[in-house]
This record gives C-alpha cells, sequence and structure tokens, in this order.
C-alpha cells in the first residue's frame, strides 16, 4: 500500500505558514537572531513571535488555558484540518513528535508551574487530542532529534498495517533554558549563527518550531509519496555519535532497499547538519560510504538553527516544497569544506527539476533514520 504526505503546516521564526517559511529560505533569510538567556547571558536562538502566536489562537481557543507549545501545535495541526477536510475518525491516527514537550511549566516564571505534571510527554498528547476530539490515544514520539521523522515513518508504518487511514503528526520543541543549558554543559553551543560542514563551525544553535503533516492512503493533488524509511541505531555513545556514520549507513540502505530506487535517481540530501564538529563529520563519512558523493546535500540549521523533535519534520516539510518548487535551497552559513569527505554542499539556490530526496536525521542516543519521498 501507497502513503502519502498529503498536506503540510509550519510555525517557526520565519513564519506561521509553509510558503512563507519557503519562501525566505530560497531567499536566505535566517530566522536566527540575538537574544538573551535567563542568565544574563547573551547567545543565537531562533524564537517565533510568541504575540503574533497568541493573536492566531485566540481565533480557534483561549490563548491562557494552553502552554506555548500546545498553542504552537494544535494552531498547526488546525490548519492541517482546515485544509484537507479530514472528518476525524477512528481510523485517524495521531502521532506527537517531541523531545522535551512542556519542559519549560517547571520553571517558576511560568504560570503553569504549579501543574507540574503538565510536563508529562503523555499531558501534551491529551491537550491535543481533547481539543480535536481524536477517537484513538495519541502516539508520543520522543526519540531525541530523529523524532520528528521518526513519527513519519511510523506513520507510515501504520497506514499499511491497515490500522489507520489518515494520521496527523505533530512535531515541536521549544527554546527553553533547560535546553540551553544542557547543551552549553556539552560545550556545544556556537558563539555566532551556526555554520553546517563548515571548516569554521564551532557548534550548535537552539531554536524553536512545530511542524505538521498529515500522511495518508490516498493520492491528492500535490501529494509526495513516502518510498522507503528506516531507523537504525549506532549503540555508540549516549552523545557521541558513531565515528564511521554505521548507524546512519544502515539506516540509508534499508530505507533504499524498501523504496526499491537506485542512489543515482536521488535528487539531492536534506541532511541533520547540527555544525557539531563530529555530526557533521560523522554524516560526511556516511554519506561517502554510501556514494553520495556527488548528490547535492543541504542543511536547514542555518535557518532554523536546531529546532530538536521538530527539526525532522519541519526539514522534510521544505524538501517536500523544493520538490514540488524544483528548487534546490542553499545550505546557509556554509563557506569552507570542514569534513573529511568531500560532499556537494548547496551553495547557492538554483532551479532544477526534481523527483526524489533524502531526508536524514541522527541524535543522541545513536539513533538514526532516513526517508525517501518522492514527487507524484
Amino acid at each position: 500500500m501507497k502513503t502519502f504526505v498529503t498536506h503540510h503546516h509550519i510555525i517557526s521564526s520565519l513564519g506561521f505558514d509553509t510558503n512563507t517559511n519557503f519562501e525566505h529560505i530560497k531567499n536566505k533569510i535566517s530566522g536566527i537572531e540575538q537574544s538573551v538567556r535567563e542568565s544574563g547571558e547573551s547567545c543565537y536562538t531562533s524564537l517565533v513571535d510568541k504575540e503574533k502566536l497568541d493573536v492566531a489562537f485566540s481565533k480557534i481557543g483561549n490563548i491562557e488555558t494552553f502552554t506555548t507549545l500546545e498553542k504552537m501545535m494544535i494552531l498547526s495541526v488546525s490548519h492541517i484540518l482546515a485544509q484537507s477536510k479530514l472528518n476525524i475518525s477512528n481510523k485517524t491516527g495521531l502521532i506527537v513528535a517531541t523531545t522535551k514537550g512542556n519542559i519549560d511549566v517547571l520553571s517558576s516564571k511560568n504560570k503553569f508551574n504549579k501543574s507540574p505534571e503538565r510536563a508529562y510527554l503523555s499531558e501534551l498528547g491529551e491537550q491535543i487530542q481533547n481539543f480535536f476530539g481524536f477517537e484513538n490515544k495519541p502516539i508520543i514520539l520522543s526519540n531525541a532529534c530523529v523524532s520528528g521523522v521518526l513519527a513519519i515513518a511510523i506513520a507510515k508504518r501504520l497506514i499499511q498495517s491497515k490500522q489507520y487511514d489518515d494520521v496527523i503528526v505533530v512535531g515541536g520543541d521549544l527554546v527553553t533554558e533547560f535546553i540551553l543549558s544542557g547543551f552549553h554543559s556539552f560545550q556545544a553551543i556556537s558563539a555566532k549563527p551556526c555554520k553546517p560542514f563548515s571548516k569554521n563551525r564551532d557548534g550548535i544553535t537552539i531554536g524553536e518550531a512545530v511542524g505538521s503533516v498529515l500522511v495518508s492512503n490516498q493520492l491528492s493533488s500535490n501529494a509526495v509519496e513516502i518510498l522507503g524509511t528506516a531507523s537504525c541505531n549506532d549503540a555508540n555513545h549516549i552523545s557521541g555519535p558513531s565515528r564511521t556514520g554505521e548507524g546512519l549507513f544502515l539506516s540509508v540502505n534499508a530505507a533504499l532497499k524498501e523504496s526499491g530506487i537506485n542512489v543515482d535517481k536521488i535528487d539531492f540530501i536534506s541532511a541533520h547538519g547540527t555544525a557539531t564538529l563530529y555530526n557533521d563529520e560523522m554524516e560526511a563519512i556516511a554519506f561517502d560510504r554510501l556514494n553520495m558523493n556527488k548528490i547535492p546535500l543541504h542543511s536547514l540549521k542555518g535557518y532554523y538553527g536546531h529546532t530538536l523533535g521538530a527539526a525532522g519534520l519541519i526539514e522534510s516539510i521544505i524538501g517536500i516544497k523544493s520538490l514540488q518548487e524544483n528548487t534546490l535551497v542553499s545550505s546557509l552559513g556554509y563557506d569552507q569544506l570542514g569534513v573529511s569527505k568531500n560532499i556537494n554542499i548547496i551553495k547557492n539556490t538554483k532551479i532544477k527539476e526534481l523527483n526524489v530526496f533524502l531526508k536524514t536525521a541522527s541524535g543522541f542516543g545513536g539513533c538514526n533514520t532516513a526517508v525517501l519521498f518522492k514527487k507524484r
């Protein structure tokens, strides 16, 4: 059974819909700006406009009742339902992908801090379920930074197993002091906007975003087929990726096998590209082992920063728009090759006939996921 991504939506620092996000990326406009942490330190982040969020959300719900992440997710899903005119039934699934969910409610400065149970990931799912009246209990997917794209892969499997006809996937995370301090403790935060795959890279930039897609067994206009998916764990280290790229190598190979297509049919790669020394090097080694050196490749972290559980989802959506618009978008922040293998970084936006792209993601704990998409 074939499965398709039929509708999609993004809320980020670049805008509150997919088209606005894509137009900014086509024009090399980044959503990363200098900000100030709770500690008073200066840093670079990619933040959603909370005033704009409240104005938009007030049209569908009470802004005082929901956390920031809940408002972002509910608003994004509402756009998917409006676009698709989907009638929620017992054959409709909901997957919520996130790494930390409502972790911000544990802060003493948060108005929900007297309800710490709101930080449970299950509570986040229930808020979305109850708002829209989903009949089935939501699936909560929290597998580090592959969560968003892995959710698409799982939605595909649920449909192919005939458990559901349609699955709404929503993924997101916020920039919080908890997350910033965590990455700071790894000495992984860049002093400037991140530079994926660059010789001058010095770490990640943290961002926040939410993305939503509708995965369905029904083909519609502008739908993109999910050809092949796979996820493998390299079991190397709690935070460090395999030095040989083994998990990513195995994931891409398995996705290719399921899809039935050859490497030479892939028009571009949307890589994870966090701009840390080890991640970018690992990816370059894996792509070299896969004989993908000549395939055009980008990372979108220079536009969004690393949006954790949202990253693989919103980057998949931008990849889908690239297919639909026949446009290769550049890898912002790249200047000089900073990895040991010769990979084909996209330096400038190009118009080119596109049909298939590969989305990859890697995360803490050794998780790696690959998904192949094809234009219909």
